[in-house]
């Protein structure tokens, strides 16, 4: 699974490629189309370049070119200093492990959560607009922030995997389903890539994209928005705990090859057999609950 860093250096690609110019618009859907991943990531990378200067966002408008982009060739993730330690990246994780722990109050200070973690103004908005946007903190109306409860008690997990359980085997069942054969073998290929050695040397991040974006791809194949919106809406809030319940891999192996299990149903026509496949590999997790809630109340 392509991580934020990955994808934004392909996006100074397109604008390079299309000649975009200062004030272009970039929308989501028109990347994640090009690109053939969701919109999550995309949003993701798209706030990585804003951090570095490349875009601006503007409210309920979305992200614009705000400096020009000067490569002849393809550019690369090095222009930008696109690496793993970007310093929004880590403190977003923390801000999420610091949570779970206990260690943040439900309500924040700006200035608290700056000067905890050693962020720049810009930083701070940064941070805090990924987490908005992902749904589990919203702004006070006119000073601080409130982190939401949501996915982080043990009845809140145990209904958002009640919910995929419910959705994701029925969007297989959806008429006219169809899994692009070119969207099956990136998946296969991410599964493989993680039995292969990516499961030990992945990031959680990384790990998390995979998973996401294996689920998100199953259920946009039905073609209906009410699944696929749900989804993703649940997609983006999971991303509060995955790094924490990522600290045990061992269960990764048996994701992989349910996984594969799935794809191969659907490869050959068997949506059915599909479906049943996948109930019985969301069932599982929901088995495997009790351990994820002891990750989540260290």
């Amino acid at each position: 699974m392509k991580s934020a860093n990955s994808i934004a250096a392909q996006i100074l690609e397109f604008i390079c490629a299309e000649g975009l110019v200062v004030g272009c618009h970039l929308p989501a859907q028109t990347l994640a189309d090009h690109l053939h991943v969701s919109r999550s990531p995309i949003n993701d990378a798209l706030t990585l370049l804003h951090e570095k200067g490349v875009l601006r966002r503007e409210p309920n408008r979305g992200f614009f070119l705000a400096r020009t982009i000067d490569a002849p060739d393809a550019p690369s993730s090095s222009v930008l200093a696109l690496d793993a330690s970007d310093v929004v990246t880590r403190v977003y994780a923390q801000v999420a492990d610091d949570l779970l722990k206990g260690l943040l109050p439900d309500e924040c200070s700006e200035v608290m959560l700056k000067n905890r973690y050693a962020l720049t103004a810009t930083q701070l908005q940064s941070v805090l607009g990924r987490i908005a946007q992902e749904g589990w903190a919203h702004k006070k109306p006119g000073y601080g922030w409130v982190f939401s409860s949501m996915l982080t008690t043990p009845d809140s997990l145990l209904q958002s995997y009640r919910v995929r359980l419910a959705l994701e085997p029925a969007a297989l069942l959806e008429p006219g389903y169809r899994l692009d054969p070119h969207v099956l073998e990136r998946c296969r290929a991410a599964e493989m890539h993680l039995l292969n050695g990516g499961i030990e040397t992945d990031s959680a991040e990384q790990l998390h994209e995979r998973g996401v974006r294996f689920h998100e791809a199953l259920v946009e194949a039905s073609g209906n928005p009410f699944f696929i919106d749900t989804i993703r809406r649940i997609n983006r809030v999971r991303r509060l705990i995955s790094y924490r319940s990522m600290q045990d891999r061992k269960r990764y192996k048996q994701h992989c090859l349910q996984h594969l299990q799935v794809l191969d149903l659907l490869e050959q026509g068997r949506q059915q057999d599909a479906s049943e496949a996948l109930h019985q590999h969301l069932s599982s997790t929901l088995k495997n609950l009790k351990k994820i809630q002891g990750l989540l109340k260290r």
